[in-house]
């Protein structure tokens, strides 16, 4: 059975504290409260109580030596009135009984607070007895006594017959409790009150640093590794700050040998790839010229011309993209737009290399579809998402073009920055291969990526989709990888088409000397 969690509010840790104060504090205040009430209320009803009874006693003893024994009614009418001629006794109630005869000091009165156990007691017994017995919400105490005759020095007194009861009410006293529960009430609640205060002091000493503890760690976690907490104090809050120091200082300086040896690595490439490329070129060159004769050479010199011309060639592709890598790596890629037809772009990206036949085409009309993009980005783009179909994938493969519409913007263009209205242009290539394996589909885009790890080599560089992304990224749009619901792999391009040019954008046709090669690298 699942169990009902709290909302989100009543779960935080301040919240517990406060709790947990309040807690400890009621059950402090409410104990210490209730045995300081039951011992005042003891203490004060037993106070009371021992003045009654030997105030009471003392009184019989002195006026019982004065009347005649066996007493008459008259004689024990005026025995009560005797014991009532005291200042002590004017909450008294009396009552005198001698066999049949029976005395009270309030005619009428039926003495309801004197039970039979009572009297049960005092004839049974030569002590005094008593107890105090509460009726509607009212404390009243009860004393029953004997009168009786002392005997010889060291013989136990003799009862005469005569019984006393005395009723006394305890209201002052009940007042006196009453006001002292209210006292602890009044305690309690301010305790309780200084408890909420204390746990709300407690909890913002103790949250300050778990803050700052989950402040720093977003920070690290957002890249910014340089994040670092000010250690106070010695406690576990203490060391847990100087231990998330340590570890944001080492993971600083693993992060900084990392990015110097990618930054050595990309180095290595770029100026590999740079001196690669003159003697590759003399290289292309003179295969090309072999190419040329190779018709007429004997078979197996013929065989290994072709070899060395298609590994030239291949050679020469990956040196370019390496180049082209490196100057995204390097931040030096610039986008020079031009507004131009996108779909007779894509029309020529295929005709160059000989695409048109074997690609199916979706494009709208002319002139329908324009854009300021730069157009040899958007040609490697293409022609990179074509070739990867083409060699990684199967028949058929289609190119379609369309304007799209940015999410939660009105057909025909949304709201960009600045108020300027954004269009979107989608490029989808889609084939009719097996399609990509979910496992791979996350890392598509990776530099030399490959699913297969016993897949060495291949037609492509590896860096074919990679160049793409970035083509893509430089546009401030976005590249999709995913399978059809018919099978084959589908890659999306979203480029929008502002207005405005965007920051790395330079006017202008003129493109770079260097630029990707057309073609892909499904993994």
């Amino acid at each position: 059975m699942r169990r009902p969690r709290l909302p989100r509010a009543l779960r935080g840790l301040r919240v517990r504290l406060v709790v947990g104060f309040i807690l400890v504090a009621s059950v402090a205040t409410v104990t210490t409260g209730a045995l300081t009430l039951r011992e005042a209320r003891t203490g004060i009803l037993q106070q009371s109580q021992d003045a009654v009874i030997t105030h009471f006693r003392d009184r019989i003893g002195t006026v019982a030596a004065a009347y005649p024994f066996p007493p008459d009614q008259a004689d024990l009418d005026a025995f009560v009135s005797e014991l009532l001629r005291t200042e002590h006794a004017r909450d008294w109630r009396l009552l005198a009984t001698y066999r049949d005869l029976r005395a009270t000091s309030r005619p009428a009165d039926p003495f309801e607070e004197v039970t039979p156990a009572l009297r049960e007691a005092v004839r049974s017994r030569t002590e005094t007895v008593f107890q105090r017995v509460s009726r509607d919400g009212r404390s009243t105490l009860v004393v029953g006594t004997p009168v009786t005759f002392m005997g010889p020095r060291g013989a136990a007194p003799r009862r005469s017959g005569i019984e006393v009861y005395l009723v006394v009410p305890q209201d002052v006293e009940q007042g006196y409790v009453d006001a002292l529960v209210s006292a602890v009430e009044r305690a309690t609640l301010a305790a309780l009150g200084v408890a909420v205060l204390l746990g709300l002091l407690a909890s913002r000493g103790v949250l300050r640093p778990v803050r700052a503890l989950r402040r720093a760690t977003r920070s690290i976690a957002q890249g910014r590794l340089d994040t670092r907490l000010t250690v106070r104090g010695s406690d576990e809050l203490a060391e847990l700050s100087h231990s998330l120091n340590e570890t944001a200082a080492a993971l600083e300086a693993s992060m900084a040998d990392l990015r110097r040896m990618e930054a050595r690595a990309r180095r290595f490439a770029a100026d590999v790839s740079h001196e690669l490329r003159t003697p590759l070129a003399a290289m292309a060159a003179v295969t090309d010229v072999l190419d040329e004769d190779a018709a007429g050479l004997e078979e197996d010199t013929a065989t290994a011309v072709r070899l060395i011309s298609e590994e030239t060639t291949k050679l020469t592709r990956l040196v370019n993209d390496l180049m082209e890598i490196s100057r995204f790596d390097a931040g030096a890629a610039d986008l020079h737009l031009d507004e131009i037809d996108l779909a007779e772009s894509v029309r020529r990206t295929l005709a160059s290399r000989g695409w048109l036949d074997t690609v199916e085409l979706d494009l709208p009309a002319r002139d329908e579809l324009r854009g300021r993009v730069d157009p040899r980005r958007l040609d490697v783009v293409v022609a990179n998402l074509v070739a990867n179909a083409l060699h990684h994938g199967a028949a058929p493969v289609r190119v379609r073009l369309y304007r799209g519409h940015p999410a939660g913007a009105a057909p025909g263009g949304g709201t960009g920055p600045g108020g300027g209205a954004v269009r979107q242009a989608v490029i989808e290539v889609r084939d009719g291969g097996p399609g990509i394996p979910d496992s791979a589909l996350p890392h598509v885009f990776e530099r030399f990526y490959k699913s297969d790890a016993a897949r060495t080599r291949s037609e492509g560089s590896g860096l074919g989709l990679a160049i793409t992304a970035e083509n893509v990224r430089l546009h401030g749009g976005t590249v999709h990888a995913a399978n059809g619901p018919d099978g084959g792999a589908v890659f999306t391009v979203v480029l929008p088409l502002p207005d405005h040019e965007p920051p790395h954008a330079t006017a202008g046709a003129a493109g770079e000397a260097a630029g990707g090669t057309a073609e892909g690298g499904r993994p």
